[in-house]
C-alpha cells in the first residue's frame, strides 16, 4: 500500500537538491519501466531536483520518443559510470521491480549501496527496502508514481514531460487500457493526464505505430504456425535465433505478439517462447484471461514471475524441450 504520512515526511526529506538521488529499473525496460522511470525524474526536476535514470540494458526504438529518454544510462554500455553512480547516491528508487534480481548487473550495486531505497511497484511478493509502495492490484507503475505526486500534495507540478511519461506506461502497461485490472481510478489519472499536456494520438502514434518490415515478417511467421493445445484453450506461438537473425530482429521487435495468441476466440492463456539470441536461454511470456494465475505458474514451472494475467520465464531446455515440458505442465493445469 501507499507509504504512511510518516514515511512520506522521511522521504520528503530526502529529495533535496544536496541528495544524490538515482532511480533503477529492471532489466530490458518496458513501457512502464521507461515511462515510470523518466516521469518520476522530471517530477523530481520540478521540484529543482536532479535525478540520474540508469537501466541495465538496452530498451526499444520505441520508447525512446520520451522526454530525456535518450539520457537515460544504459549500464551495459557504461559499467563504471553506473555503479559508481549507484555506490555514491544517497537515495535510490527503485520502479517495476520487487527484487535487485531483476534488475541484472545493477542488483549487487543496489545491494551493497549506502543509499536509502524506496521501493514503488506493483508485482507480487516484494523484497525488503528502506520504504515500500506495492500494491498488486494497480495495473502500472506509471499510476503508482502518479498516486506517490498526489500523496506529496504535488499535482501541481505535473508537467507535459511528466504526463507524456507517465501516460505511455500506462497504456502499454494496461494493452491499452483493456486489461481488467485498468480501474475507473486508471481512466481518471489518465483524463489528468490529458488535461497536463499528454496527447493520445501522439503517444499512440510514437509507441505502437512503428512497426518495421523485419518485425511485420517475424508476426506472419509465428502467426502462421500458431498451435492450440488443451481443448482450444491454450496457445502456444515461437520464434528461434536462426529466425531472428534471418529477419535483422532489434530489441523490441517482439513486443506484444504474445496477446495475438490470447486474442483467439476460446483462448484463455497465451505462451510466446523465444530463443535469446545471444545466450543458451529460452525467454518466455505468458498473458491469461480470468482467473488464470500465470504468474504463479510461471514461478512454480520456468524461474519467472509477474502478475496474475501477465507473467514471464526462463527456461535453460531447448525450445522444442521447453515447449514439449510446458504442454506437458498445462495439461495437468487445473484452473483452465
Amino acid at each position: 500500500m501507499m507509504f504512511t504520512p510518516a514515511e512520506l515526511l522521511e522521504i520528503n526529506k530526502l529529495l533535496t537538491p544536496e541528495h544524490k538521488i538515482v532511480i533503477l529499473t529492471h532489466y530490458n525496460p518496458d513501457g512502464d519501466a521507461i515511462g515510470s522511470s523518466l516521469g518520476l525524474k522530471h517530477y523530481l526536476k520540478a521540484k529543482g531536483i536532479h535525478a540520474e535514470v540508469i537501466v541495465p540494458n538496452d530498451f526499444p526504438k520505441f520508447l525512446k520518443w520520451m522526454p530525456e529518454a535518450k539520457k537515460v544510462l544504459i549500464a551495459d554500455y557504461k559499467r563504471k559510470v553506473a555503479s559508481d553512480l549507484i555506490y555514491d547516491a544517497d537515495v535510490i528508487f527503485c520502479l517495476d521491480f520487487n527484487a535487485p534480481s531483476r534488475i541484472g548487473i545493477l542488483g549487487d550495486w543496489l545491494t551493497n549501496s549506502r543509499a536509502k531505497k524506496i521501493l514503488i511497484d506493483h508485482h507480487q511478493q516484494p523484497e525488503k527496502f528502506d520504504f515500500v509502495y506495492s500494491d498488486t492490484v494497480i495495473p502500472a507503475t506509471c499510476q503508482m508514481v502518479y498516486h506517490f505526486i498526489e500523496a506529496m500534495n504535488d499535482e501541481n507540478l505535473v508537467n507535459n514531460d511528466i504526463a507524456e511519461c507517465l501516460y505511455t506506461g500506462i497504456m502499454t502497461d494496461t494493452g491499452g487500457f483493456r486489461f481488467r485490472s485498468t480501474s475507473a481510478t486508471t481512466h481518471r489519472i489518465i483524463a489528468n493526464l490529458i488535461e497536463h499536456g499528454a496527447d493520445p494520438a501522439m503517444i499512440t502514434s510514437n509507441t505502437w505505430d512503428t512497426n518495421t518490415v523485419s518485425r511485420l515478417h517475424l508476426l506472419a511467421l509465428i502467426l502462421g504456425r500458431i498451435e492450440v493445445v488443451k481443448d482450444g484453450k491454450v496457445a502456444v506461438l515461437y520464434l528461434t535465433r536462426e529466425e531472428l537473425k534471418e529477419y535483422g530482429f532489434q530489441k523490441g521487435d517482439t513486443e506484444g505478439f504474445v496477446n495475438y495468441g490470447l486474442s483467439i476466440l476460446g483462448v484463455k492463456m497465451a505462451a510466446f517462447f523465444m530463443e535469446d539470441l545471444y545466450e543458451d536461454f529460452i525467454k518466455i511470456s505468458f498473458r491469461s484471461k480470468d482467473d488464470m494465475d500465470v504468474n504463479q505458474f510461471s514461478r512454480k514451472y520456468f524461474n519467472g514471475g509477474g502478475h496474475i494475467n501477465a507473467a514471464g520465464g526462463k527456461s535453460y531446455e531447448s525450445l522444442q524441450g521447453t515447449i514439449e515440458t510446458f504442454k506437458v505442465k498445462i495439461e495437468g493445469e487445473e484452473s483452465l
